[in-house]
């Protein structure tokens, strides 16, 4: 069994999503670091509210309370730079984390309207001055109250220590709102629905974050393990590898990933993605009206069911309840599913929107190559080869696919981030409305960039070429260069598959960078000045 890792010493936002445990409405911020001395003081006194990962409710001990509000905090590779980290230490983080984001926009796909020229104010500010850096990531999350007093009481304790310390640190400003003007911070908040109500939904109407990873050694309720951890030979599921996710802990290679010394300083961290995506809403309703109807010839069911079994082909999951297509491929399946899901208690609605594998669609005709949950998480759909003899006379490992999963065990990423914003108006792109996606894991070449670079904006791992992903690719206005995504169909039937042509770019990167996420232990050590890799 498992050993429990130790939750004191992570952060909170590393096992949680916060969205998903009752902090719905959040605040983030950034700072820039003025004088060493004086950063090292602030993030100490930080540090004594930031919320940990450690269980709420009853103990042995009494009981932990659940908090009003959360706090966490993050820092780019110049940040720890400015915090006096010794440079045999800082040496040893990821190339990529210390290059930032920004450096890696061919790698990413950030061009076009996604281009870096075009971010918010705070990332593209010239950087001639180290004053303008971005240097201390501080997200706040809180319970919904009344006009947002709790996020605004988490707001007020933070600017009042940001201004005790302001001749060592500065807010910065840039974040674009509702109105166009640069605003000091980043709201974001669940969508509500017409009558004012939460939901799960982001603005291109999808239920979110349904599949988020889960690993060794969390208290996890084990039918949250089907369907979300790694798909074995078996047919069972079982818990990812730790270091998959937290630095200091074997991975999936049963090895250590790469981190800076010493230990103290790396383990029980990790790296986290911060990107804001801004959500064409109006390109991708006009997109899916303008294909429903070819989409639907020939097919059974009602203009509207048939709709959204195509926009429900784009995601891999049905826009209202987020069914998957490998259960519900068409619109019959789809009202037995929802028969099913309506009777359920909440334990076996998680297992019907998560516990299921590609095994029986390895076609693509019920969810399509190009789809997103296909490409974010393939599971283990990728196997090309488990044949024990036909691996042996290619040499490879016996023991190869011990893990059918083995290959999309290695890019699993943790989703953290709520949306931003409202649609004002669904017939215009503009506007202030998207996402926050905050991303975590231990490698951030290994697994976010080449997710992004190889699953996201390139096809060939899937025998679909150079197609993109749907919704996220970086899809060109260039008409030399048209997107195309092929909807497969059973290849025993006299369908021809349907293909999606010249697709406009739904989303747009509007910023981000690259943050380490220090645990407890190494977050009192940097604010102290001890951090010794020797």
């Amino acid at each position: 069994m498992t050993k429990q890792l130790d939750l004191l010493d992570i952060q909170g936002n590393v096992i949680r999503a916060y969205g998903r445990f009752g902090y719905p409405v959040a605040r983030y911020v950034f700072l820039n670091i003025k004088d060493e001395g004086i950063g090292r003081a602030f993030v100490g006194e930080i540090s004594k509210k930031v919320t940990t990962s450690v269980e709420w409710g009853k103990k042995d001990n009494g009981e932990i309370k659940k908090p009003n509000w959360t706090v966490n905090i993050a820092f780019t590779y110049q940040g720890l730079k400015e915090l006096g980290l010794p440079r045999s230490s800082l040496v040893g983080f990821s190339p990529e984390f210390v290059s930032g984001m920004k450096a890696r926009k061919d790698i990413l796909g950030d061009d076009g309207a996604s281009s870096p020229e075009h971010w918010d104010p705070i990332w593209r500010k010239n950087r001639e001055t180290r004053d303008k850096d971005v240097h201390i990531f501080i997200t706040l999350n809180a319970q919904f109250s009344e006009d947002n007093k709790l996020l605004e009481e988490s707001y007020n304790w933070l600017t009042s220590i940001i201004k005790k310390y302001k001749t060592g640190v500065r807010l910065l400003s840039g974040h674009l709102g509702d109105d166009g003007a640069e605003q000091d911070y980043q709201d974001a908040k669940i969508v509500l629905d017409e009558q004012g109500l939460p939901t799960s939904k982001e603005h291109f109407g999808y239920s979110d974050g349904i599949g988020d990873p889960v690993f060794e050694g969390v208290p996890y309720d084990a039918n949250r393990i089907k369907g979300r951890g790694k798909q074995m030979a078996d047919g069972s599921w079982a818990p990812l590898a730790t270091g998959e996710f937290l630095l200091g802990h074997i991975d999936e290679a049963k090895e250590y990933p790469p981190a800076p010394n010493p230990i103290l300083l790396s383990r029980n961290g990790t790296y986290m993605v911060y990107r804001k995506l801004h959500e064409n809403v109006a390109t991708f309703e006009s997109y899916l009206n303008k294909h429903s109807d070819n989409f639907s010839k020939g097919k059974d069911g009602d203009a509207k069911q048939l709709k959204e079994l195509l926009a429900a082909k784009f995601v891999g999951r049905w826009r209202d309840n987020g069914a998957p297509l490998t259960e519900a491929p068409d619109v019959a399946s789809k009202a037995e599913f929802d028969k099913k899901f309506e009777a359920a208690d909440d334990k076996t609605k998680d297992d019907l929107l998560s516990n299921f594998t590609y095994d029986d669609d390895m076609s693509g005709a019920k969810c399509p190559f190009s789809s997103h949950i296909r490409r974010i998480n393939p599971r283990a759909s990728l196997e090309m080869i488990s044949d024990p003899k036909t691996a042996g006379a290619l040499k490879i490992s016996k023991n190869a696919f011990d893990t059918p999963g083995a290959l999309s065990n290695r890019r699993r990423l943790l989703r953290r981030g709520l949306p931003y914003g409202q649609v004002i108006d669904r017939t215009k792109d503009d506007g202030n409305h998207g996402i926050i996606i905050m991303m975590i894991n231990a490698d951030i070449n290994r697994q976010f960039e080449f997710v992004q670079q190889q699953w996201i904006n390139y096809g060939n791992d899937f025998r679909a070429g150079s197609d993109k992903e749907i919704i996220l690719g970086n899809h060109s206005a260039d008409v030399r260069f048209p997107s195309k995504a092929v909807l497969q169909v059973d290849p025993k039937s006299d369908q021809a598959p349907y293909i999606l042509s010249k697709i406009p770019r739904f989303v747009e990167t509007r910023g981000g960078d690259y943050f380490f996420v220090p645990s407890m232990t190494a977050l009192r050590m940097i604010a102290q000045g001890v951090i010794d890799p020797t």
